[in-house]
């Protein structure tokens, strides 16, 4: 039974700014930029959350399917760590604006950015039992960056968006080898978001436990299955990428421990199985439990030689959990993706300068976790709302009432 993602489509925020500009801006040392491997950082309006964000991430994916094919959603996952309330999951608000089925199981999962991977394996888990022969299910990871620390040099990494994904047993995309699965996790504290407004951790410790978890989920990998070979068994890698320089420096730490490359074979290497996934990452930033799904439609997307070809993914949340496991693209992913318009949509990104940038990070401070009885107040951003969303018919957040209730609406 094949079984993995028949669609895949990611959403970025409507604007970005350069990561250098945020390096100027707040004077931090140019010597690290080079390390970051960043290019643009995305960044939301207040219009924007974590529902609009997923929203706008699979309708484009509905609009392709007929009635028919949208009743066989029996299960719409949500994964994030920018929750909008501490009992009712994003599920719901997704399902109600994209008019599902009422037949439908709603739920939300959270582990930090391994949320998303910890959601497509239950929805793989459902399709493989078999249990409703023919079904779907839909996974969105959405998450929003609003608890960056000004001046630090984890602010220009962090993106805002969604990655949705359709699990069925028609893998147009990837088709998940079911059964190879490597893991590692323990508890440690390198991040967490204690409050709506901080994001806490120790960054050397959380780079200690990444590249801990990527050494030992695939060993585990490695453990459970015949000839594996980190060289030869994968045509393609992506990992999960809170900076490509992080990917870079894993990507070179995996292949000594795991390969007889030396130097220039090693930069070779990257550049033909890792690079063609890092090239949406380094223009949105780390989307949290969606970056990893993005990093694989950057893959799809940017491969130069299309063919099947098997993927090593590879991801980790902190905490931490982590997870290595492997699927195959077919030789018409890219065609199937391409529909999706990803880097269309990334160009058309209205461009901020800092100054722009730091007001609406002001204004975005207004809506965090718990607010109510608030209207945005799209005077403060017409200029960018008009160019980015009236007429696009996407969804938008207008509103929360008195009872907590988000009330959103098409543009």
């Amino acid at each position: 039974m094949e079984i993995g993602i028949e669609a895949i489509n990611a959403y970025s925020a409507s604007t970005f700014i350069s990561v250098r500009e945020i390096f100027k801006g707040r004077g931090l040392n140019l010597d690290r930029f080079n390390n970051l491997m960043m290019k643009r950082k995305s960044v939301g309006l207040p219009c924007e959350d974590a529902v609009t964000f997923g929203v706008n991430a699979v309708k484009p994916i509905i609009d392709q399917m007929s009635n028919e094919e949208k009743s066989r959603i029996e299960m719409v996952i949500t994964s994030s760590e920018s929750g909008i309330d501490f009992g009712k999951s994003i599920s719901t608000y997704i399902h109600d604006y994209l008019s599902l089925d009422r037949s439908c199981r709603l739920f939300e999962v959270k582990q930090a950015c391994y949320g998303g991977t910890a959601a497509l394996q239950m929805a793989l888990g459902y399709i493989a039992s078999n249990v409703s022969p023919g079904a779907k299910v839909l996974v969105v990871a959405t998450d929003v960056a609003r608890a960056a620390v000004k001046g630090s040099y984890a602010e220009p990494s962090q993106g805002e968006g969604a990655v949705a994904m359709l699990v069925s047993d028609k893998p147009e995309i990837l088709e998940v080898d079911l059964g190879a699965n490597g893991m590692y996790s323990f508890e440690v504290m390198d991040t967490c978001r204690p409050l709506p407004d901080i994001e806490a951790g120790d960054s050397d410790l959380s780079l200690f436990s990444y590249l801990n978890c990527l050494e030992n989920s695939y060993r585990n990998y490695a453990d459970k299955l015949e000839e594996i070979n980190f060289d030869t068994t994968f045509d393609y890698l992506a990992f999960h990428t809170p900076f490509a320089g992080l990917i870079k420096g894993a990507h070179r730490q995996m292949m000594r421990k795991f390969s007889d490359k030396k130097g220039r074979q090693i930069d070779e290497d990257f550049q033909t199985r890792v690079q063609p996934s890092l090239n949406y990452c380094v223009e949105v930033g780390n989307v949290y439990s969606a970056t990893l799904y993005l990093s694989l439609c950057s893959l799809i997307d940017n491969v130069e030689h299309q063919g099947a070809g098997r993927v090593g993914l590879f991801s980790y949340g902190s905490g931490c959990s982590s997870e290595f496991y492997s699927g195959v693209v077919s030789d018409h992913s890219q065609s199937v993706l391409s529909k999706m318009n990803i880097r269309q949509h990334l160009d058309n990104r209205h461009e901020l300068s800092i100054e722009e940038y730091d007001d609406l990070m002001d204004q975005n401070t207004e809506w965090l976790f718990g607010i109510k009885d608030k209207e945005v107040n799209f005077s403060k951003f017409s200029t960018i709302y008009e160019k980015q969303f009236k007429g696009k018919e996407l969804l938008v957040l207008k509103a929360v009432d008195n009872n907590y209730h988000r009330k959103y609406m098409w543009s």
